[in-house]
């Protein structure tokens, strides 16, 4: 791979991770899999079929988890500990045959971009669960998961693509965090001041 494909993989699938890490997960191996996509030899483990069922039985649970309100913010709050690391972890592993500090460069770009995703999806559900009724939760979780899947194909299809997207994706959510944290602190301070 070259240093180009290696950074695409490494901010796709840690943006992808941030989002939904067992469907990024089960997607690189199932393109692997099926011949699909050929991975780094440090993610074609991906593809054996314990990690793939253990990946689709972990993304049918984080499935259901997201469509329930408030229980979608528990779930969230402990993959705050699980997304960015493993996104990291990816990376580190995609970059096999780089040089070690290649390696570790693409593990910290991953896990700060999976920071990234993760927080903005968690503070996005986090003020969506405000709202009464399940389909905007529901819609944003099929949303989340079809850009995990679609991100995930982009960064080992079209590596110099998918580096575009993610930087347009981190700077909206940037804006989006910026904009979630004035609604809360807005909140706050009416909260607290009756």
């Amino acid at each position: 791979m070259n240093p180009l494909e290696t950074l695409g993989l490494a901010l796709g699938a840690g943006f992808s991770s941030g989002l939904n890490l067992y469907a990024t997960v089960a997607t690189l191996g199932l393109l692997q899999r099926f011949d699909v996509l050929h991975l780094p030899p440090g993610l074609q483990v991906l593809s054996h079929p314990w990690v793939l069922g253990i990946a689709l039985a972990l993304y049918v649970t984080e499935f259901l988890a997201d469509k329930i309100p408030y229980f979608d913010t528990i779930w969230d709050a402990i993959h705050t500990f699980i997304r960015p690391p493993a996104a990291a972890l990816l990376a580190y592993a995609a970059a096999g045959g780089a040089a070690p500090e290649w390696r570790w460069g693409a593990a910290l770009i991953a896990g700060g971009i999976a920071l990234t995703a993760h927080s903005t999806k968690a503070s996005a559900r986090a003020a969506i669960n405000a709202s009464p009724e399940p389909f905007s939760n529901w819609a944003l979780s099929f949303g989340e998961d079809v850009l995990a899947v679609w991100l995930t194909w982009m960064a080992r299809a079209h590596p110099l693509a998918t580096t575009a997207v993610v930087a347009a994706l981190v700077a909206f959510s940037a804006f989006l965090l910026y904009h979630l944290f004035q609604f809360a602190r807005r909140a706050f301070q009416r909260l607290f001041a009756t």
